[in-house]
């Protein structure tokens, strides 16, 4: 922990961020409910802003999505990733006809939700719009990837400290059904290892495995948590296979699927045996941890995990730069 709180006020000095605000969820930020369940969505370039609105503005939507309502929507997003920036004027229809007002700027939309969800698909505009909704005061999920760069990162999470209000980011993959009882031990024990697979579609403007390899990523860090040492990577053109070696000797290993069929899935090891991670539930069980933080303001990602998770993705890329090598972890977040 030593080593990510001189990176973090490293940051913050950078950022130009005080230090006589540093308060977050659990430090002075309060924990009373928030009354408010107007939810806007910022970037309507990705199939995720279609599914969290369909499923909190059903008309007999889950009771554990606690009444939210999407309301409002800017829909920019990515103008230059063609992939995401074509799907915009689609989404845009419909998710006016789920009843959501679409709004001309950030700011507008802010005057009229209580909660954000950053849905943005190209991580490189994220640290700005998130900036514009930490100082109007609103508690955000940024989905993945939270930002392009590991730079970027340590800035968001630098102004959610300096704004004292919380944010997390997941994928959905973190909470396959069974992987919180192999993470906890019930299943198989303590666990010494994990192996996890998604596919790893490459976006120019991003690191390899931010774009979709991510996913995987987020399976490992649920099973495994902080502690990973140094990361190595054998690229190919079809797959990726991403070693990495935690502090106490455990492994993960991450292989991006880019040719053949792909899926999700893995196997965790542990002291009692070895057992393949459940099956993919869909956005209901994020969604649930979503409105559960908007009401509360507790994180159920931290910050620590998260900064950690991108330094190993960035870590992949420098990796595969050196031919293969490994890469210290603690390299890159103290640069």
């Amino acid at each position: 922990m030593e080593i990510n709180r001189r990176v973090f006020l490293k940051d913050l000095t950078a950022v130009g961020i005080g230090l006589s605000t540093m308060s977050i969820a659990g430090e002075g930020f309060s924990r009373a409910r928030n009354q408010g369940k107007r939810v806007g969505i910022i970037g309507l370039d990705t199939s995720h802003s279609i599914a969290f609105t369909k499923a909190l503005n059903a008309a007999e939507a889950d009771p554990k999505l606690n009444g939210y309502k999407v309301v409002a929507a800017y829909p920019y997003g990515s103008k230059t990733i063609e992939s995401s920036a074509k799907r915009i004027p689609g989404y845009i229809e419909e998710v006016k006809r789920l009843g959501v007002k679409i709004t001309e700027s950030i700011t507008s939309l802010l005057d009229q939700v209580d909660v954000v969800f950053l849905e943005t698909n190209d991580g490189r505009l994220h640290l700005e719009q998130a900036l514009a909704v930490f100082k109007a005061g609103k508690r955000m999920f940024i989905d993945k990837p939270i930002a392009a760069s590991l730079a970027d990162t340590k800035a968001i999470f630098a102004a959610s400290r300096q704004y004292n209000v919380p944010t997390f980011s997941s994928s959905s993959l973190r909470y396959v059904e069974n992987i919180p009882d192999l993470a906890s031990g019930k299943l198989i024990g303590a666990l010494t290892g994990a192996d996890a697979f998604a596919p790893a579609t490459l976006e120019p403007s991003h690191p390899d495995l931010f774009w979709y390899g991510i996913h995987g990523v987020e399976m490992l860090y649920a099973l495994l948590g902080t502690g990973c040492k140094e990361v190595r990577r054998i690229y190919g053109e079809g797959t990726d296979i991403v070693v990495g070696t935690w502090s106490d000797g455990r492994v993960g290993i991450f292989r991006g699927i880019r040719q053949g069929k792909g899926g999700f899935g893995g196997v965790a090891y542990g002291a009692n045996g070895q057992q393949a991670i459940g099956k993919y539930d869909g956005y209901l069980p994020l969604l649930y941890r979503i409105v559960d933080f908007f009401d509360t303001g507790v994180v159920p990602v931290s910050e620590e995990e998260t900064t950690e998770l991108v330094a190993f993705m960035e870590a992949a890329d420098e990796s595969k730069r050196r031919g293969g090598a490994p890469v210290s972890i603690a390299e890159l977040l103290n640069a």
